[in-house]
C-alpha cells in the first residue's frame, strides 16, 4: 500500500476518535449551554463532526492529490456512461439495502431501521450544518478509504469477492452497528461493483452521496408523514386480521 494511503487511513481513524476530546472541549467553551445536558452534548457532537470531518476531508484530498491527476485509461467508463451508472447505482444500492433489511428481519429478527441513522437525524435537526457531513463529506471519505484504498489495494492481489468482502466488512464495522452487518456489507458490495464496472471512483461516490442525501432528507423532513403511514398500515393489518377471524 502506498505511503500516502496510510496517512489517509490514520487521518480517518484520528478523526473518528477525535470526538472523545472534541465534544467536551466544545461543551467547555459553552456550546449548547442554554440547553439540557443531553441536548447540549448532541449539539456539540454535531458541530464537532462538522469541524473534524471538514478538516480530515481537506487533509485527505492533500494526501491523495497524486490520484486526482487526469487519467487516460481507455477501460474507464465514458462521462455519460459514468453518470448513468451513478444514477443507476443509487437505485441499485437502495434495492440491495431493501433486500438485506428484509433478510435481517425475516431470518434474524432484526428490526428494520438504523439507530445510528435515527441518532444522526436527531442531531441534524439541532445542527443543520451536519447535513454537509452526512450527505457529502462522509460518503466521499468512505468511498476514498474503503473502495479506492482498501478495496483497490486488495483487488490488485485477490479476486473481487475477497477484496469486496474484506473492505465491505470493515465499512460495516466502522458504522458501529454490528446487528446490521449484512446491511452495510451489502451496500459495500454494490459500491465496490460500481467502482470495478466503471473504473471511476466518482461513480460510487456519487451513488453513495445520493443515497445518504435521500435517506437523511426523507427521515428529517418527512419523518412524521412516514410514521403516520406506518401507523395507518398497522391499523389496516389489525382490521384485516379481525375480519379474517
Amino acid at each position: 500500500m502506498r505511503k500516502q494511503y496510510w496517512y489517509v487511513i490514520i487521518t480517518y481513524v484520528i478523526m473518528q476518535l477525535s470526538s472523545i476530546a472534541g465534544v467536551p472541549l466544545l461543551l467547555y467553551f459553552g456550546v449548547g449551554e442554554a440547553e439540557s445536558k443531553e441536548t447540549a452534548i448532541s449539539i456539540a457532537s454535531g458541530y464537532w463532526a462538522v469541524i473534524s470531518f471538514t478538516f480530515a476531508f481537506f487533509l485527505v484530498l492533500y494526501f491523495m492529490r497524486a490520484d486526482m491527476k487526469p487519467s487516460y485509461d481507455r477501460e474507464r467508463a465514458s462521462v455519460p456512461s459514468a453518470i448513468l451508472w451513478s444514477i443507476g447505482g443509487f437505485f441499485l444500492a437502495l434495492f440491495a439495502q431493501g433486500i438485506a433489511a428484509n433478510i435481517e428481519l425475516r431470518l434474524f429478527g432484526i428490526e428494520m431501521g438504523s439507530e445510528n441513522t435515527r441518532r444522526i437525524v436527531e442531531i441534524v435537526k439541532l445542527t443543520p450544518s451536519l447535513i454537509l457531513v452526512t450527505s457529502i463529506i462522509g460518503p466521499i471519505l468512505e468511498e476514498l478509504i474503503f473502495r479506492k484504498i482498501i478495496f483497490g489495494t486488495l483487488y490488485k492481489k485477490y479476486n473481487f469477492v475477497i477484496a469486496a468482502t474484506v473492505s465491505s466488512l470493515l465499512f460495516a464495522v466502522v458504522h458501529m452497528e454490528l446487528e446490521h452487518l449484512l446491511l452495510y456489507s451489502t451496500m459495500g458490495f454494490v459500491f465496490a461493483f460500481l467502482y470495478v464496472k466503471t473504473k471511476r471512483i466518482m461513480v460510487p461516490i456519487f451513488a453513495h452521496v445520493m443515497m445518504n442525501t435521500f435517506v437523511i432528507m426523507i427521515q428529517t423532513f418527512f419523518a412524521d408523514q412516514i410514521e403516520e403511514i406506518i401507523r395507518q398500515s398497522e391499523q389496516m393489518q389489525w382490521i384485516f386480521w379481525g375480519l379474517m377471524k
